[in-house]
């Protein structure tokens, strides 16, 4: 990974669900003032490494910290904004309702509310009733909620899902902007094309990291051109170890 300090620590991390390890002894950093993405296929575990990382998902073992302190700390809560994949706004509110009353618990004002509505491209929606809006529009205002307070690590589920292939390379450059800004970004994809777009990678399978480090450091150990193609080669060479037990 990249030599900045780290802004997230997970150290032997293992979640069980039904029996099934879903998360099994994962160790990673994630470097401070980096976009990191977390790529993996459906089921790989992504999801529930985020929600470890925010402090909200009950762990068999291992430890999770977050600039410094336990994930889950009271200190911590001004300090995360976290978005999930389903929509975490009040869907019987306009969209600037639910922006005023989410900046007013994060002690924002009108101003970054503003800034907020224009980055995001949703001025057009501010009187419209959350549930009324399409799923790309609803993930933008649960972006600008995560957003709101203004948090130096954001965790963000799926941020691009739904959107047109303009919004999300808009999206991105939101992201980038953000971590030159100082804030730390962890942002999942199962979209194996978005790799290229961030400074490091977590390729998860099956709740084990398969890799880590930049997108071209680890096309590069697999021999590959691509990290989809990388992926694919680490994918076999473990169930070739699998098989081989």
């Amino acid at each position: 990974m990249s030599g900045a300090r780290a802004a997230v620590e997970v150290r032997d991390l293992v979640v069980v669900r039904g029996g099934r390890a879903v998360l099994d002894g994962i160790t990673l950093s994630v470097a401070a003032g980096t976009v990191t993405g977390l790529l993996g296929p459906s089921g790989a575990g992504k999801t529930t490494l985020m929600r470890a990382v925010v402090g909200v998902q009950r762990v068999r073992s291992g430890a999770v910290a977050v600039l410094g302190r336990p994930a889950g700390s009271v200190e911590l809560r001004s300090r995360i904004g976290y978005q999930t994949q389903g929509s975490a706004v009040y869907g019987d509110l306009s969209v600037g309702e639910n922006l005023r009353y989410f900046a007013a618990v994060a002690g924002a004002g009108g101003r970054r509310i503003a800034e907020l509505v224009e980055s995001l491209r949703i001025r057009d929606l501010t009187d419209h009733v959350v549930d009324h809006r399409s799923g790309g529009q609803r993930a933008r205002v649960s972006l600008a909620v995560a957003l709101v307070g203004g948090p130096e690590v954001l965790v963000l589920d799926e941020p691009t899902v739904g959107l047109d292939p303009l919004l999300r390379r808009d999206m991105w450059h939101l992201f980038h902007g953000l971590a030159a800004d100082g804030r730390t970004l962890l942002v999942s994809t199962h979209v194996m094309d978005e790799a290229r777009r961030c400074t490091d990678l977590l390729l998860l399978q099956d709740g084990r990291l398969l890799a880590a480090g930049p997108p071209q450091e680890i096309a590069g150990s697999a021999h590959a051109d691509a990290v989809e193609d990388a992926f694919i080669r680490l994918v076999e060479a473990q169930e070739r170890v699998a098989v081989g037990r």
